[in-house]
């Protein structure tokens, strides 16, 4: 008997579709490095490199994800493409980085000089992307320690330097743009510096989605487009910045929804409480459904008494706190609801909807968070 699920995510496959013929109409020739760090963003890394496979080579030619783990579910999954590592390698793991064919992103000369004496050992070539510090102050090589990085590549023969890349900080988050113009400047002339010492990278890349959709110098040899191929904006400030230059506001579709079922329903009196903390009460007669659904799942502890839910095609707000694996809501206006009846978290149903974007204002913070959150246990289903 097949197993009833109480709890899922669906994945639209036309959406993927739709979004990759997006970034490859705005990538043009240049190569594409989709970013499926964090469980694709929470659309689960599986499902989404299961979908790629099966676009020709020619579209996507890199995945980027953030660790060596990450990497080697990728394997494990089918991927036989590039694969793009931009977190952090321990030294002492190097060596899978030729076990697994991985470009890796360096910014530490430890890192460089041990994949150089590595390379050597192995006799194999290992092909590196440079990341300059531009202005983020995370990851990247300060531009004081340029010349001694591309000096150590220079010293091993089987150490090329693949790409040299950066990172916006500001890009999406304002529509004043200046300080994402003062870091493609520092990264411009990092790049100068680097071809003056000896080292000419093959490519050069900058564009986050932001980038990508707004500003054509960012866009070099390779695009790394993130949260804008799973369907969403970057931010509000990033949407608006492209709707000021005249152009559609239809080029991406949102893939994920998640959805719950009803494990109880039960009416309660006036004056009474819900939840932890007491934090709710009523003030009539209410009919409560209880979801098994909670933060351990990824639905945020800052949503409680804040968020709604779509029963029916009509909203059902959440009452009391959300629990670790359970939440309430309120349906006395909904009739006609029985157990096990589906419930929207993410995603329309009928003329409403939910959005990660909405869910991510309630919870003061954004959408990239409310999707990466969800529990990667949690199944997910191709549609």
């Amino acid at each position: 008997m097949e197993k009833k699920l109480l709890n899922w995510l669906e994945i639209d496959s036309g959406a993927i579709k739709k979004n990759i013929d997006t970034i490859r109409k705005l990538a043009g020739k240049r190569q594409i490095a989709v970013a499926l760090k964090a469980n694709a963003y929470g659309h689960g890394l599986a499902e989404i490199i299961s979908l790629l496979l099966k676009n020709k080579k020619g579209d996507i030619q890199y995945i980027a994800l953030h660790s060596l783990d990450e990497a080697i579910l990728a394997r494990k999954f089918g991927w036989d493409r590039n694969i793009l590592i931009v977190g952090y390698i321990a030294l002492n793991d190097l060596s899978a980085v030729f076990d697994y064919n991985l470009e890796p992103t360096v910014y530490n000369i430890e890192t460089i000089s041990q994949l150089g004496k590595l390379s050597e050992k192995f006799k194999r070539a290992v092909f590196v992307h440079l990341k300059i510090e531009t202005g983020t102050n995370r990851q990247g090589i300060e531009p004081g320690k340029i010349k001694k990085a591309v000096e150590v590549i220079k010293k091993y023969s089987h150490l090329k330097l693949k790409a040299v890349s950066t990172h916006f900080a500001n890009i999406e988050d304002t529509t004043d743009h200046s300080f994402a113009e003062s870091q493609l400047n520092n990264f411009n002339e990092a790049v100068a510096n680097i071809k003056k010492i000896g080292l000419k990278p093959e490519l050069l890349h900058t564009a986050s989605s932001a980038a990508l959709l707004l500003f054509e110098k960012t866009k070099f040899d390779l695009v790394r487009p993130g949260i804008a191929f799973y369907g969403l904006w970057p931010s509000k400030e990033t949407y608006l910045s492209y709707r000021l230059q005249g152009r559609s506001n239809k080029i991406l579709k949102p893939a994920l929804s998640w959805f719950t079922r009803i494990i109880q329903i039960k009416d309660i009196l006036p004056d009474s409480f819900v939840g932890y903390g007491c934090s709710y009460r009523t003030t009539s007669k209410t009919k409560l459904a209880v979801l098994p659904v909670g933060y351990y799942d990824g639905y945020d502890r800052s949503l409680s008494n804040l968020a709604y839910v779509l029963i029916k095609g009509k909203r059902a707000p959440v009452r009391g706190r959300i629990c670790m694996n359970l939440m309430m809501v309120d349906i006395s206006d909904i009739p006609g609801v029985k157990l096990e009846e589906p419930v929207t978290l993410i995603g329309k149903n009928d003329k409403e909807s939910i959005s990660a974007e909405l869910l991510a204002g309630l919870a003061n913070t954004v959408n990239y968070e409310i999707v990466s959150r969800i529990n990667e246990n949690i199944p997910r289903i191709i549609i």
